[in-house]
């Protein structure tokens, strides 16, 4: 992309040392106990809140306790349990055969790899990265949920549109340790100032830092000069 990368650099660094201040307690927020219910929570969650998806797995969760559970699961009756779900048909497909895949590749237990974890259906790279991090301990990427796709482009960290572009633009500019932590701050900051259709940019931490905000005080990180 056009902007320096020593530029980008300082910026991803000012905005990860802001949100952290800003967001002190910020981390995921579906809840699970385990691998296996964090795999099947974040394959629920593409294109639904959080929100919905908790309260979906309360009673999920009870029902189905093993990959095993998945696989003899009658996908219709699996469907209607996850119903509230965007595209539970078709989530419910996903389970069933993950649970199968599972079982019969890898003795029951959620694979700890990208390339097994994406051989399962529903699960993509962005969904493989939050089972890696924080079901494996392995951080090998970064999250791009639709905060982190909005929010990077707002910051000028990349002008890249997809997912998996916008990943390799921010892992050379954002510090490796916390590339885990980055996602949860730009989706609490996502939620919480910097939103999809009116961001509170005159309530944002990064205001002066942001060149889509572009107030009389921004400052350009890389030669101190305003924008």
């Amino acid at each position: 992309m056009g902007t320096p990368l020593d530029t980008r650099t300082a910026q991803a660094e000012a905005v990860v040392d802001r949100l952290q201040a800003e967001y002190p307690d910020s981390t995921i927020s579906l809840r699970y106990r385990n691998r296996l219910e964090l795999l099947v929570a974040v394959v629920l969650s593409a294109q639904c809140t959080d929100e919905r998806v908790n309260k979906v797995t309360e009673d999920l969760f009870e029902k189905y306790q093993s990959a095993a559970d998945y696989a003899a699961a009658d996908e219709a009756e699996l469907a209607e349990d996850i119903y509230g779900i965007t595209f539970h048909n078709n989530k419910a497909g996903y389970l069933t055969e993950a649970g199968r895949i599972m079982v019969e590749e890898h003795d029951g237990e959620v694979p700890d790899t990208m390339d097994e974890l994406t051989d399962l259906p529903g699960v993509g790279r962005k969904t493989a990265n939050v089972v890696l991090q924080h079901g494996h301990d392995i951080v090998e990427g970064i999250v791009v949920d639709t905060h982190v796709q909005r929010i990077s482009r707002r910051l000028g960290l990349t002008e890249e549109e997809r997912p998996e572009a916008i990943e390799d633009d921010l892992m050379p500019v954002v510090p490796e340790e916390h590339w885990q932590q980055f996602t949860h701050l730009l989706i609490d900051h996502g939620r919480a100032v910097c939103t999809a259709r009116n961001p509170d940019c005159g309530e944002c931490v990064l205001a002066d830092i942001c060149p889509s905000e572009k107030g009389d005080g921004a400052v350009d990180l890389a030669s101190g000069d305003p924008w």
